[in-house]
């Protein structure tokens, strides 16, 4: 049985979500479009493992897909650049990447991240890894690879998902080749997490100096 953490019913959340993000994207999108993206999303994130955080996810997914069409049309302007991490299941690569990106930055880029095939949650290894240095993945969620995130990001950072990801021009692609932490002990994470800690801080130099 679907736990709706307080909702009566799907179409109860869905509504409550869809009122919250109407306020939010008045005049940019009607509420057809918000109802369309949130429905999506509720089926995208309803098996989520951690069921009480579903409506959380639910509006978090809708709203980044929503702010990610805009950006692409151009109707809301980029403020600084965005990144895409895309790994096969969004669990394990691209959620570290995405988390030490962020946190880095400190708001000079935003960041996003997906999985081709998402699983329904972050490995454990990877939330302990990332706990131990401070970032905390515990309300993070694996999300599906959409057009629009693809088409708003300045820089597009694959790991192993092959050619699940659309190419589109204009585009900085990067492929990073890194060892899948799924079903690795805490131990064996870490050299991951931290290969990966290297690697985004030079993206992150890169990105600032060329803004």
């Amino acid at each position: 049985m679907r736990d709706l953490s307080g909702y009566g019913s799907p179409e109860e959340m869905v509504s409550h979500v869809c009122g919250q993000l109407a306020d939010e994207f008045a005049g940019t999108f009607t509420p057809e479009t918000i109802a369309r993206f949130v429905s999506e999303s509720f089926d995208s994130l309803s098996h989520a493992k951690v069921q009480a955080f579903v409506p959380l996810f639910i509006h978090r997914f809708a709203r980044e897909r929503l702010r990610a069409v805009a950006q692409a049309e151009g109707v809301i302007v980029k403020e600084v650049p965005e990144v895409l991490f895309v790994c096969v299941h969004n669990a394990g690569r691209s959620q570290m990447a995405a988390a030490l990106l962020d946190h880095a930055a400190e708001g000079k880029v935003h960041v996003r991240s997906a999985g081709s095939t998402p699983a329904n949650e972050i490995h454990a290894g990877v939330r302990e890894a990332m706990a131990e240095i401070g970032i905390d993945l515990s309300k993070e969620f694996p999300k599906p690879l959409t057009d629009e995130v693809v088409k708003a990001a300045d820089v597009v950072i694959t790991m192993g998902c092959g050619d699940a990801c659309p190419i589109y021009p204009g585009k900085k692609y990067l492929d990073w080749e890194l060892e899948d932490p799924a079903n690795k002990t805490i131990d064996q994470v870490r050299p991951i997490r931290d290969e990966i800690d290297r690697r985004v801080r030079v993206l992150l130099e890169e990105l600032v100096a060329a803004g």
